[in-house]
């Protein structure tokens, strides 16, 4: 099943999407069964455009875990060894972002770059100069607005479509930067998984966020980053300067 976060009139809603002719839509509620189990009435819903919705993150993670490193062009582009073991670190929930929510640009960085990963579909960004300047990645990748994600849901994705490889693309204005395959992990989901358990509780909605391909760079005021999986659609971000 595939299904999306979005706004409405009675809050946040889960929705089941569908793809038809090629769009997106979102064809039912999937938060009523949580209502009527809470004894709260139903909400009515007809099924809609996705890109007519105002979208939010997909999850409400309690916690965003991030695995660097894990393609060898990527490590490679930057100058680093491959790892011997997972390298991790967190994104704060305050770095999450909507579809279609604007990246600021901190003015304390004077580099910042796209990193397209999959957690489901994710934009990642880096505030590369105060990654270097920091030793740790922490601040670099943390800012609000970091971690645009979204727009959609896949839960009959399986360990097979990632062996298999799942292209990840990025474009920058509509300029390919990134074409990747999951197929390429140094750390496959299960190694992953099996050593961030030992030392950390995951809990439904946390977000594991596999590693970046080659290709990255850096993006500036005006540009529109976006990333796509094929069948899990396209996270759209436009980039402007930090508000003062």
């Amino acid at each position: 099943m595939k299904y999306c976060r979005f706004e409405s009139e009675n809050g946040p809603l889960l929705g089941a999407v569908q793809e038809r002719d090629g769009e997106f839509w979102v064809v039912g509620d999937i938060s009523e069964a949580l209502a009527l189990k809470e004894g709260e009435a139903a909400v009515s819903f007809e099924p809609r455009r996705l890109s007519e919705l105002a979208l939010l993150p997909p999850v409400t993670p309690t916690k965003i875990i991030c695995v660097g490193r894990n393609y060898r062009d990527h490590a490679k582009e930057l100058g680093n060894e491959v790892p011997a073991e997972p390298l991790l670190f967190f994104k704060p929930l305050s770095s999450l972002l909507s579809p279609g929510g604007v990246i600021r640009l901190p003015q304390v960085s004077e580099r910042v770059d796209f990193e397209g990963e999959l957690a489901v579909v994710i934009d990642d960004v880096t505030a590369r100069d105060l990654q270097k300047k920091d030793g740790q990645w922490t601040r670099a990748k943390g800012f609000d607005t970091f971690c645009p994600v979204g727009p959609v849901v896949d839960t009959d994705l399986n360990l097979d479509d990632l062996s298999t490889g799942l292209t990840i693309e990025t474009r920058v204005n509509g300029e390919v930067r990134q074409h990747g395959s999951t197929a390429d992990f140094i750390f496959t989901l299960p190694v992953l998984l099996e050593y961030i358990t030992a030392a950390i509780t995951l809990e439904p909605g946390d977000l594991l966020l596999t590693g970046t391909p080659a290709g990255v760079g850096p993006i500036k005021a005006g540009d529109v980053v976006e990333v796509s999986i094929p069948g899990l659609g396209r996270l759209s971000n436009p980039v402007q300067p930090e508000a003062d």
